[in-house]
């Protein structure tokens, strides 16, 4: 198979069925951001390494290293892109569950959650435009399609920023109600999201096994470089092993269903893309939840945070 014919895929997701998933992607930012407080934020002001090493391999390593191997790897433009894209997303929602069964820094990985969702306001269009113009490969994408990181900030405000502040508006001033919706809103958000996500992927379902060979061996490589960076960064800056697992975990799992997002709307479901988004949605949690096994066989002496 050629591998760059994937280049010529657009995959097919209706207007309608995108403007679900924009809005299931926003409800399900504003159940996470009930649980959320300002404590999220500020504790990275009482405490600032970890979170800090943490969000600048986040932001600033794992985009740059993935750029790197954008360079080296025989792959086709778009997959390149959607590597660059992953990679400027924030840390998933995920993250915090596996961090606690890895028996890493539940409060250091909240907080990084917390504090990338709201950087990746900005950082995410940045890292996208700045990292994929550099690549002569994957450039001509994004010339083609007039990548106006302006928008894709409007667009990141509206799914994320947004529903972030009013679910911690709604926390802060009707706990008793968030007590009585949090899980069920949680669960219905959750439902919705994948019956949104396993329509598009049965419309698609064709070009997702023709094409889904070519993207999981990178992947897979891609994934474990991005929790290798998160683990050694926090090795190198001598952070205690909670504080590192933390770390690793964060950078390993992004926010796929963001990416997904962003690859419809302004990229046209273009196929590397659009595939190697999906995928990645798919295996983080296969290797977050592997490392987090691994991990919680290995308990570690410090008392928790």
């Amino acid at each position: 198979m050629d591998a760059t014919a994937i280049d010529a895929v657009r995959l097919n997701f209706n207007p309608s069925g995108l403007l679900t998933l924009n809005a299931v992607i926003g409800l399900m930012m504003f159940g996470i951001a009930l649980d959320l407080k300002p404590a999220d934020f500020t504790r990275i002001l009482k405490q600032p390494k970890a979170p800090a090493i943490g969000l600048a391999t986040q932001f600033i390593l794992l985009p740059a290293f993935t750029f790197l191997l954008t360079l080296v790897l025989p792959i086709a433009p778009s997959i390149a892109l959607g590597m660059i894209l992953v990679a400027a997303c924030p840390g998933g929602n995920l993250s915090n569950m596996m961090t606690y069964l890895a028996g890493g820094n539940s409060a250091v990985s909240v907080s990084m959650t917390a504090v990338s969702t709201a950087a990746a306001v900005v950082m995410t269009p940045l890292n996208l435009a700045v990292w994929g113009s550099l690549n002569p490969r994957t450039e001509p994408i994004l010339r083609e399609v007039s990548l106006n990181p302006l928008d894709v900030f409007v667009t990141i405000v509206m799914i994320l920023g947004i529903p972030m502040a009013l679910g911690m508006i709604v926390g802060r001033f009707f706990p008793n109600l968030v007590e009585r919706i949090r899980k069920p809103f949680k669960i219905f958000a959750v439902i919705v999201f994948m019956a949104v996500v396993g329509g598009a992927l049965a419309a698609n379902w064709n070009n997702f096994l023709k094409y889904v060979g070519l993207v999981a061996l990178v992947v897979a490589l891609h994934n474990a470089c991005a929790l290798s960076i998160g683990y050694w960064s926090g090795r190198a800056a001598k952070l205690p092993p909670r504080d590192t697992r933390a770390v690793a975990i964060e950078v390993g799992i992004q926010n796929a269903a963001l990416g997904l997002i962003l690859v419809f709307d302004f990229f046209g479901g273009l196929g590397g893309m659009a595939i190697i988004t999906a995928w990645w949605g798919v295996w983080h949690i296969i290797a977050g939840l592997t490392l987090a096994f691994f991990w919680s066989r290995r308990p570690l002496p410090e008392a928790t945070a």
